[in-house]
């Protein structure tokens, strides 16, 4: 095994410009640990938010400089450390929310760990781990639907938006989503929206109203943030819960009080994936779910484009723009 490694990396916050390609060390499982050698990595907007500095001052994704990015990754294990059962040499695992991914080699705990079954590819496995646990807590944990729910999903046609509107659906809620575009929106209903909101075309808060009836919804999973998070509030039934979980348009820096109980009476959290991923049972259980409902069919994942490891300056770009219709992953092969 060579002894350096490529990586994707920042010396200081910023834009995509900020990225380098660096040789390190390939790094030693301590105790605990497992070492894999990366096949693929997710490209996340969490990468974007610990690249820019909007993750700083964060406890639970701390961020120091200088770092190598990267919070999702499939590969081999080549390595294990010290006390280490859960997997052996030449496993094929997956793991999200542990920074380091965007990288030929890392070192991941061992608890983090999921083994992926033989019929399922590592560019799936990896899809899977950080979006499709993102959907999954959202339906699940977050706010769990039931039939006869009505939710609103912002960004339908992306990664985390396609997964969510069909884990929404298998739940047996009513999907409303917005997308961007007539080719977006075509997206989101093949994979089962209910109805489709084009954002630039119509205020997406009366549409909502049109199609609930005035009541409203009893979810809104925001992604957005900033651009939309007033009217995502307002789109609530009396007592609902508004989700802000991203902000692909810019963060949300604050939410008046007042403005919760105007809305009628409704809830707000921005919570973090990794509070929903607290041990190895919690993500063993949500990964599971995935792969069930992928391996039987219910569940589609949508890879929309493949990166070269050298490429990840492009992938930034390609998900700060907007334009993603589907997982982005770096081939750390390449």
């Amino acid at each position: 095994m060579s002894k350096n490694m490529r990586a994707v990396g920042v010396n200081a916050f910023g834009g995509p410009e900020v990225l380098e390609i660096l040789e390190l060390p390939v790094p030693q499982p301590g105790e605990g640990e497992v070492l894999v050698k990366l096949e693929f990595a997710g490209i996340n907007f969490i990468d974007v938010y610990m690249r820019s500095g909007h993750y700083a001052k964060s406890d639970t994704y701390k961020t120091p400089l200088p770092m190598v990015l990267g919070m999702e990754g499939a590969g081999r294990v080549v390595e294990t450390g010290l006390g280490v059962e859960n997997v052996a040499e030449g496993d094929r695992v997956a793991w999200c929310i542990f920074r380091g991914a965007h990288a030929e080699y890392a070192c991941v705990p061992a608890w983090r760990l999921v083994k992926v079954p033989d019929d399922i590819t590592l560019d799936v496995a990896a899809a899977l781990q950080l979006q499709g646990c993102t959907a999954h807590y959202l339906t699940h944990s977050a706010y769990a639907l039931n039939k006869g729910d009505i939710c609103l999903v912002h960004a339908g046609a992306g990664g985390v938006g396609q997964l969510l509107t069909q884990l929404a659906k298998m739940r047996g809620a009513t999907v409303i989503v917005t997308v961007g575009s007539p080719e977006k929106a075509e997206i989101a209903k093949s994979i089962g929206a209910d109805h489709v909101i084009l954002y630039r075309d119509e205020n997406f808060r009366d549409r909502v109203m049109e199609i609930t009836n005035g009541s409203g919804v009893n979810v809104v999973y925001d992604a957005v943030g900033k651009d939309t998070i007033h009217g995502s509030i307002r789109s609530l039934a009396k007592r609902g819960l508004c989700v802000n979980y991203g902000g692909a348009s810019g963060l949300v820096q604050s939410i008046e009080p007042l403005e919760l109980a105007e809305a009628g009476s409704v809830f707000f959290t921005r919570p973090h994936l990794a509070d929903y991923m607290r041990d190895e049972a919690e993500i063993s259980s949500r990964v599971d779910d995935l792969f069930r409902a992928y391996r039987s069919g219910n569940l589609k994942v949508t890879i929309d484009t493949v990166f070269p490891l050298a490429d990840a300056m492009r992938a930034h770009e390609t998900i700060e723009g907007r334009g993603t219709r589907g997982k982005l992953l770096l081939d750390m092969t390449s």
